[in-house]
């Protein structure tokens, strides 16, 4: 919180007294959003830039852009960067799209496999399926980590690449992650750094000093936009030299003090979307590094991992409620927790305990499927919160976990006071209850 008022404070002086900002209290998961940046994603010059509009039109836009792409690749020491993916999946889309491209240029068609972790996002395994790699999924060893030996085993002249989240999705953080990408870069392999979520690294560690690839970073996650349907998406995709040939088109160059888009690249993997990457989300995460600049990175890094460790303590004192994996162990800057043993004892679901959330205001947690954490919430505080904002929410985790233990029936009608409303799984299943417009929904009811 005391780098969000340092960032206002600073935007006020900067911009002057026109913009009349307040800090609020907001029940939002992930980043707070300055409303200084509202002001600029609001303004005409960015509300009403359409993407057909000739380039000599979008000179202030394109700017911002190549600018933006500037600061990604110091942050990550990459040597280039795209900003066309629409999201986190998309840039990791791109990232197979690379590799595949990359091993193709060479004339190398026995790489067929594509290796993740375990706790890597879905998404990694998922983009390596579509681009019709078979997927080599590493588990973890005894302490939680990725287990290196396993990696050696599976590691072959089949292996075209390593795309691994790290941190992982548990909140642990890869000490041996050079070794990981040393090994498959032997095998002859491209390593792809998932780095949706950099909120506790930023300005600590670099995609670069772990001898990674690509990576790739979510602007609307790690970079102030709200997340998820919070908000919408953004991705960034960045390179090493060797792989800048094949990045997608088109690029932002910077031609004296004009900006243009550059097609003309015969190896590019071609376009991930139809145009650049959803441009207010770009804008706020210019304003956001421009604020914040190199130290204020740092800062929010070390706040986010002091917030996430204070919860993790707190939340193993919930009756009901584990941290597993990596036991004992320091996290970075999210944990995936599991409520297995409240549910073994109540019945009450992860699912019923998202939505009584949202009775109390707060804005209910995800954990994406498969769910490799039994009853899984995950928890990912950020930078954002204060300690009174973060015992607020473990407060309403004690009183849910009593409420289960004491009077289960609550929970299963769970919310009572909220708009949200529960979602009956199984429509999901048959196609007949499927309605995506709502021309279709009367049409069907």
């Amino acid at each position: 919180m005391r780098v969000l008022k340092h960032y206002l404070r600073l935007s006020q002086e900067n911009l002057g007294a026109d913009f009349n900002i307040d800090i609020g209290q907001g029940t939002c998961t992930m980043k707070y959003n300055p409303k200084v940046n509202e002001k600029f994603v609001r303004s005409a010059n960015c509300a009403h830039v359409h993407p057909l509009q000739d380039e000599e039109t979008l000179q202030g836009s394109l700017q911002i852009m190549y600018e933006l792409e500037e600061f990604l690749k110091q942050i990550s020491g990459m040597d280039a960067f795209s900003l066309q993916p629409g999201s986190g999946s998309a840039a990791i889309f791109g990232m197979v799209s690379i590799i595949n491209a990359y091993h193709q240029s060479r004339n190398d068609d026995q790489r067929n496999e594509i290796i993740t972790t375990m706790f890597s996002h879905p998404s990694d395994a998922a983009a390596g399926v579509i681009k019709g790699y078979k997927i080599i999924n590493i588990r973890e060893d005894e302490n939680g980590y990725p287990n290196l030996e396993e990696l050696k085993k599976n590691v072959s002249e089949r292996t075209a690449g390593l795309l691994i989240t790290n941190p992982e999705d548990i909140g642990i953080f890869n000490k041996k992650i050079k070794e990981f990408t040393r090994i498959v870069h032997e095998a002859g392999g491209i390593c792809g750094y998932d780095q949706a979520n950099a909120n506790g690294i930023l300005g600590i560690t670099r995609a670069k000093e772990a001898d990674f690839d690509m990576c790739f970073f979510n602007l609307h996650k790690t970079f102030a936009s709200p997340h998820g349907c919070g908000g919408p998406a953004s991705g960034s995709l960045g390179v090493v030299e060797k792989l800048k040939p094949f990045l997608p088109i088109p690029c932002v160059k910077r031609d004296n003090d004009r900006y243009k888009l550059v097609y003309d690249k015969p190896l590019s993997i071609g376009k991930i979307r139809g145009f650049m990457g959803v441009f207010p989300a770009i804008l706020r995460a210019y304003a956001w590094i421009r604020s914040l600049g190199e130290e204020g990175l740092k800062t929010v890094a070390k706040i986010a991992v002091l917030n996430n460790n204070y919860i993790l303590e707190e939340v193993k004192k919930i009756k009901g409620a584990s941290a597993p994996f990596a036991k004992d162990k320091h996290r970075i800057e999210q944990v995936r927790y599991s409520w297995e043993k409240l549910f073994k004892d109540t019945s009450v679901t992860t699912e019923d305990i998202a939505l009584k959330m949202a009775d109390y205001g707060f804005h209910l947690w995800s954990s994406h499927h498969p769910y490799i954490v039994p009853q899984p919430f995950t928890i990912e505080p950020t930078e954002s919160y204060s300690k009174e904002e973060l015992d607020e929410y473990l407060e309403a985790l004690r009183e849910i976990s009593k409420i289960s233990y004491n009077t289960p029936e609550i929970l299963k009608s769970a919310p009572q006071k909220s708009v949200v409303h529960r979602i009956i799984e199984e429509t999901f299943d048959d196609p007949e209850k499927w309605a995506i417009t709502w021309r279709l929904y009367n049409k069907k009811k």
